[in-house]
């Protein structure tokens, strides 16, 4: 390890790995990603068991994964400050020893209130987990296969979130909710060694920074604000509600107050000089765009097939499953290829497809069976494999080697609270629509309506009260707003997409320039 008291200039990264040690390196690193990852989405399906278990309401339980994603939020963005204070190779190591004992805490938690206190520990040593892996992965690489180590590493991050619910909603019908926890540890302990043994040698330099705590207190307060308000903002009717309000105040003034400290500290907590590169903050802008639209799709199609479709939480998981199956395949084929062609134009591609694919779903009707769902979810795997790669190949271009960590993690920062503003504006717009759609439809259920009345003749004609009929025809009358209002956020979402191209373009090209220390993968 170099010494502290040599300059960063001195540092020069540990050369590549060779044979059996970077295979091992790589799937050590992915495996804990996708331990990561998955928590992040494991426990969807399990809130109804683990509310009923621990005596709360379902609407109690969604701080389960609310508490871990705020916490997570928080942490994220710390990954540079703590790597060059602590070493990139002790971070990551001790994140996974960390985040395998809160795993087990949580298991064993007898009350929500326990449960969520181990969830917000393990939210916050998760933080710098995925970045880090990004680091140490494009240390392990000559420069040429950076592109490729990348493609490997987000093949783990592509098939995690649609593992999540299928393998915990399994696991909560078979077993008991706690092992969705406990199935973290044989995988984090195997991991951990497995780092530790290759990488403890290759230690990054490290420096004795002292800690803005005033700069971490600012991020903890309006990065917490924000998350809860955009979690708990729908379930309160947005901003009538005197509580969503006051969140978004303190949300607003923490975030000026983080800003300006952050850009006059000597050794801030998160390094916003970054912004100022053109690749960086354009690449994490459309990142993040069209992560926040990726995510909000992803949560509605499930809730739409789930609560007006009658599909189980196994049939809408296997809806989703496909999504990752072409972009395991197209996934290498990208990463070899990204140093030889301009990222931008894999960047394209994705928003194009993600265009078609939104623009198909926004013609479903409540006929469509599952193989004419299922089309759009397998076109969906090509443009996530031209997604992630490039657009973070593009936001890590030209950074020197020990600013990796800290725009990797200020990078993926943005990603994740993208997409919780994607999940809650996307379910938002659902249910106005859906309202909206609800009103106009409910105008043709009249006494003057010939379709109305026979409607209505022929329930009663099959033994239902004229109050039966009514409820069935008001639960047709929601399945079709519904459906109308799913199609009116996917067309919209397909637009959006189509805007975000011309972004991509503002971004300097960086061909050729790819695995100088500068291709990374943040995806999941």
């Amino acid at each position: 390890m170099a010494s502290a008291t040599s300059s960063v200039a001195d540092y020069l990264p540990p050369p590549p790995l060779t044979g059996s040690a970077r295979m091992w390196g790589t799937l050590a690193l992915s495996a804990a990603t996708f331990m990561n990852v998955l928590d992040t989405s494991i426990a969807n399906v399990s809130l109804p068991a683990i509310a009923g278990d621990l005596g709360v309401s379902p609407t109690q339980g969604t701080w389960v994964i609310t508490s871990f994603g705020v916490a997570n939020a928080i942490a994220v963005p710390l990954t540079g400050w703590l790597s060059q204070r602590f070493g990139q190779v002790r971070l990551f190591t001790a994140s996974i020893l960390l985040f395998v004992l809160t795993s087990w805490l949580c298991g064993l938690a007898p009350n929500m209130t326990t449960l969520i206190f181990f969830r917000v520990l393990q939210g916050l040593v998760a933080g710098p987990m995925i970045p880090l892996s990004q680091a140490l992965l494009l240390s392990s690489y000559p420069k040429a296969l950076a592109g490729l180590a990348m493609a490997l590493w987000s093949m783990t991050t592509l098939v995690a979130p649609v593992m999540g619910p299928l393998l915990g909603g399994w696991i909560t019908d078979n077993i008991s909710w706690p092992w969705i926890f406990y199935i973290n540890i044989p995988v984090g302990f195997g991991a951990a060694f497995i780092t530790w043994s290759i990488f403890h040698k290759r230690e990054s330099q490290t420096r004795k920074l002292p800690i803005d705590s005033i700069g971490l207190a600012l991020l903890v307060i309006w990065v917490g604000a924000l998350q809860i308000m955009l979690d708990k903002g729908k379930e309160l009717d947005w901003f009538h509600s005197g509580e969503v309000v006051a969140l978004g105040i303190v949300a607003l003034v923490g975030l000026i107050a983080f800003v300006i400290w952050e850009l006059t500290e000597e050794h801030p907590v998160v390094d916003l000089t970054l912004f100022k590169r053109r690749n960086f903050w354009a690449g994490a802008l459309a990142l993040s765009v069209g992560y926040g639209l990726f995510f909000g799709n992803v949560v509605l199609l499930p809730l739409w097939l789930q609560q007006y479709m009658g599909y189980t939480a196994t049939q809408a998981g296997m809806v989703l499953a496909p999504v990752g199956a072409m972009a395991l395949l197209l996934s290498p084929l990208v990463g070899k290829n990204i140093g030889r062609t301009d990222p931008r134009r894999f960047a394209v591609i994705a928003f194009a497809v993600f265009a078609l694919v939104l623009w198909m779903r926004s013609n479903f009707n409540t006929q469509a069976d599952m193989r004419t769902i299922l089309i759009p979810t397998i076109i969906q795997g090509v443009a996530m494999a031209c997604f992630f790669i490039p657009l973070v190949t593009i936001t890590l271009s030209g950074l020197p080697y020990d600013k990796i960590p800290a725009a990797s993690g200020l990078s993926n920062f943005v990603r994740i609270v993208a997409g919780s503003f994607g999940t809650s504006i996307a379910t938002t717009v659902w249910q106005d629509r859906a309202a909206m759609h609800h009103a106009q439809l409910s105008e043709f259920v009249n006494p003057g309506s010939v379709a109305a009345n026979s409607a209505l003749s022929g329930l009663a004609g099959a033994g239902l009260t004229p109050d039966q009929a009514l409820g069935t025809i008001n639960r047709l009358v929601d399945q079709q707003a519904y459906m109308l209002a799913a199609n009116d956020v996917f067309y919209a979402s397909a637009l959006i997409f189509l805007l975000l191209i011309p972004l991509v373009y503002l971004t300097r090209p960086t061909h050729g320039a790819v695995g100088s220390s500068d291709a990374a993968a943040g995806a999941h």
